[in-house]
């Protein structure tokens, strides 16, 4: 800290305080409105600074030793609240804005010391050059790429990924701001610069790398939808095919029919052929196969893995209510009822089971869809944070249900009672 007036370090620490929450801002999806988020952070800004300087009037040396340290808490703890995201992102935002400041703070500070003696103004002045150079590269390079990539960090990023991060920068900031070695020396700068330094890489490292994962988890799970639609088109190419031969079918039975009609006709037995021809109008009229419900996509899914489940002697049974109008996309259907299905016809083809089940019960209460498939099962069920861990893989089928309910604001649920496994879903559809 170079000193200075009280109007000095109101200019510093309102360069410091833009800058952190600028930083955050840029990165971040608001709870509320963006005038509303706004309008609180320059109410939240004006207070922050106004209290920062009149410590440093009141207290230079406990300001000197802990302003730094403690604005990571107090703008932190502001910043997380307004924050939309999980606290975990927050957390991580934070931490790379705090970063921010330090860099700032270190070179506005020891460029002074190193070149110009230690004037008050060139520290100023090259903690704006930072302070605009760190915010433009964010808004153009950085924002979006970060925005692009939040929901993957969601899904990656846990308690133990954000201690690390905090760690790491605390560690950063202990050796950097530690009040005994502050003393201008080349051992400090050089001390200061290689921790700042590798802190930076470290939370860069750490942002591609769960963008990575998460995208690698994403293009999974896509892989994995694309090889349901895979096998949905094969079952709806096999009912293809059995039209085709009940067509056949039906083209031979006319021949007799002909044959039998003109028989009647050359003997002149009208009677006879009005008696025929009214059984084979009530034959034509009585359904071949009925409609599991309206919705043309949920009754194709159906249908379809209803056969393979009967083709493995699985009895099925389904109680299905759905309009047709839904706001649910065919692809999100597919996601969830091919992977239920599919879950549960594997459930009954376990070894040693004799009973083979599946019950189907698909409901629409207002904006409001109720999904539930209950099927018999060994009662060998393996969960994991409450989510039934497949043997066969990485079990992509449950997490591609929940993400796609997690879409229309739904919950799942997965249980498993009395031999039988209950997979729930509960989807929000907008009003």
């Amino acid at each position: 800290m170079l000193g200075g007036s009280f109007w000095v370090a109101l200019l510093r620490n309102t360069i410091s305080a833009v800058l952190m929450m600028s930083f955050f801002l840029m990165l971040d999806r608001p709870r509320f409105s963006m005038r509303k988020t706004v309008g609180c952070y320059l109410v939240f800004g004006i207070l922050l600074i106004t209290g920062y300087s009149l410590w440093y009037l009141f207290a230079v040396v406990s300001f000197v030793q802990y302003a730094s340290l403690s604005s990571l808490f107090v703008i932190g703890i502001f910043c997380g609240l307004m924050s939309g995201e999980v606290v975990y992102l927050s957390l991580y935002k934070m931490a790379v804005a705090f970063y921010m400041f330090s860099v700032c703070i270190f070179c506005g500070v020891d460029v002074s010391r190193w070149w110009f003696g230690g004037n008050r103004w060139v520290d100023i002045l090259v903690r704006l050059i930072c302070m605009a150079i760190i915010l433009g590269f964010t808004w153009h390079k950085l924002r979006k790429q970060f925005l692009d990539g939040v929901d993957y960090l969601m899904e990656e990023m846990d308690m133990y990924s954000a201690v690390t991060l905090l760690v790491s920068v605390m560690i950063g900031a202990v050796v950097a701001y530690w009040p005994n070695l502050q003393a201008f020396s080349i051992f400090n700068m050089v001390r200061a610069f290689v921790t700042l330094f590798m802190v930076g890489v470290l939370q860069y490292t750490i942002l591609h790398l769960y963008i990575h994962l998460g995208q690698e988890h994403y293009y999974q799970k896509e892989k994995e939808l694309l090889e349901i639609n895979e096998q949905f088109l094969h079952c709806q190419m096999e009912l293809m095919r059995e039209s085709e031969r009940e067509a056949a079918r039906i083209r031979h039975d006319v021949r007799h029919h002909t044959l039998l009609i003109n028989e009647y006709i050359r003997k002149g037995e009208i009677e006879k052929l009005s008696g025929y021809l009214e059984q084979y109008g009530e034959e034509l009229e009585r359904p071949k196969t009925k409609d599991i419900c309206r919705n043309r996509a949920v009754n194709s899914i159906l249908s379809a893995y209803a056969r393979m489940a009967g083709n493995q002697g699985i009895q099925v049974t389904m109680d299905v209510m759905v309009e047709e109008d839904l706001a649910v996309r065919d692809i999100d259907w597919i996601a969830i009822l091919a992977n239920a299905f599919e879950n549960a016809i594997h459930g009954c083809t376990r070894p040693g089971l004799v009973q083979k089940e599946i019950s189907i019960y698909i409901a629409q209460k207002g904006n409001k869809v109720i999904i539930r498939f209950c099927n018999t099962s060994t009662g060998e069920v393996v969960f994991h944070k409450g989510l039934p861990k497949s043997e066969r893989g990485s079990g992509l089928g449950v997490a591609s249900i929940v993400k796609t309910a997690s879409r229309y604001g739904g919950e799942t649920d997965f249980s498993l009672k009395d031999g039988k496994f209950v997979t729930r879903i509960l989807l929000n559809l907008p009003s």
